[in-house]
């Protein structure tokens, strides 16, 4: 794993992102994926994957937990446990609000690709292009080392690096030393867990609105040359910074524009509205077999605007949104007869867009592609091809597998993502299933 210094809070697990990256990850268990063609004509009612689900209700892990599953362009599967809150009366279903937080990532990534593919940006452009603020920047000798330890950078930012976390940025998530403390001091903190202090996290200082936080970022160095290593970061807070200049539009209004609007995504938000608050789940920190409510649902931070529409994190939606998004991934930009993106351009966002010269190695990504703000599939057996996906910090998780035609969400809340293996195993817990149906019907229509 990349070092990172997690931050203890005295809840018990630390804060950190270790396995936000969900993603696929289900390694070398995929080399049965070819029966999985034979499990969709038979279907299947994901037994082993209900189990789970039922089973963290049952023993209090989680208050709620669902997955949405679906072929194609087909309805998708519900398969859902639990309530809102623990003790709640208001059962987790389709109309359900869950904290996306980093899966607002790929949403940011494909935003981006829509200019690249408008023919406004290019993916090896600059970003000081359009913030000359980031022409010459300085990068720490030592990442943990002191601020004034420097040296010029060898290579400019680009967009490219800024999709695939290798543009050099540090996130107080993952940096550790003086960068983190400046970072906190300078509110380059875009993320929300809760209006209440939590033992042990620094909140650090405000974030301010989108052309400040560009601002300061410029004025502190990177934590390692642009287009090097593969490090967790800020990228998509500044690609949203990026889609506001050369767009004229903030991210949310982007989106609502390009994107939410056309798939009818309607139930997707930066900021929900206070008659959704009933449909917001509780979030909450497990600690000794326990549960810990740090953002309720009835007076979540998220009822509050945000300072600006963080490009990393902060969506709140339904699963049935956020399974129109990976529809029309699986769709190579087309959902039924509206059509958002180009076929080319979202096969170009799902591919290994990482800079030649970046490493990975020791990382949450190692033997992976990365692209458009998610893991992306190699075509071997750890990486699967055709596979593009990301989680987030409150332990959800969301992919497509576009070479068999398969998408499927996993949603519940808890925070930090790594207390259960519920994220990082989603994707083994589906295609299991559909592994075990397709060896299963096999079985019944041999001779």
């Amino acid at each position: 794993m990349i070092a990172e210094r997690p931050v203890t809070s005295s809840l018990g697990s630390p804060f950190s992102r270790r396995s936000v990256l969900g993603g696929i990850g289900a390694g070398a268990f995929l080399a049965g994926m070819p029966g999985i063609a034979f499990a969709k004509e038979m279907g299947t009612s994901f037994p082993g994957l209900t189990k789970i689900i039922n089973e963290y209700v049952a023993d209090k892990k989680v208050a709620g937990m669902m997955a949405m599953i679906g072929f194609g362009q087909a309805q998708p599967q519900v398969i859902s446990a639990g309530t809102l809150k623990l003790g709640g009366d208001r059962l987790v279903g389709t109309d359900t609000l869950w904290r996306m937080y980093s899966q607002t990532k790929p949403i940011t990534g494909m935003a981006t690709m829509m200019l690249v593919e408008d023919g406004l940006i290019s993916l090896d452009q600059p970003l000081s292009d359009f913030f000359p603020e980031f022409a010459n920047m300085q990068v720490l000798i030592d990442p943990e080392g002191a601020l004034a330890n420097v040296e010029p950078a060898k290579t400019p930012i680009t967009i490219r690096q800024l999709q695939t976390h290798t543009a050099g940025l540090g996130y107080t998530i993952i940096s550790k030393g003086p960068i983190q403390k400046a970072y906190l001091a300078a509110g380059l903190t875009p993320g929300r867990v809760s209006r209440n202090p939590i033992p042990g996290l620094d909140a650090g200082a405000p974030t301010p609105d989108i052309m400040t936080f560009m601002k300061r970022l410029s004025e502190l160095p990177l934590v390692y040359q642009p287009g090097m290593q593969w490090s967790y970061s800020l990228g998509h807070d500044v690609l949203s910074a990026v889609i506001e200049k050369v767009s004229g539009k903030p991210l949310d209004q982007f989106l609502h524009e390009r994107m939410f609007g056309p798939l009818d995504m309607t139930s997707i938000f930066y900021n929900v509205p206070a008659d959704r608050a009933i449909d917001l789940s509780d979030n909450y920190a497990p600690f000794g077999g326990s549960l810990f409510s740090v953002d309720p649902g009835a007076t979540s931070i998220f009822l509050d605007k945000p300072a600006f529409a963080f490009g990393s994190t902060g969506l709140v939606g339904t699963a049935g949104d956020y399974d129109k998004f990976l529809k029309m991934l699986l769709g190579f930009g087309k959902l039924g007869d509206v059509q958002v993106m180009k076929p080319d351009t979202v096969k170009l966002g799902m591919s290994n867009l990482l800079p030649a010269t970046a490493s990975t190695k020791g990382t949450w990504v190692a033997n992976h592609g990365f692209g458009a703000g998610g893991r992306s599939g190699l075509g071997t057996n750890v990486s699967p091809a055709g596979t593009f996906g990301w989680g987030g910090a409150a332990g959800t998780s969301a992919f497509v597998d576009t070479v068999r035609g398969l998408r499927a969400g996993g949603y519940t809340q808890y925070i930090p993502s790594n207390s259960y293996p519920f994220q990082s195993d989603f994707p083994k817990y589906v295609y299991a299933d559909l592994i075990g149906s397709a060896q299963a019907g096999a079985g019944n229509t041999s001779p």
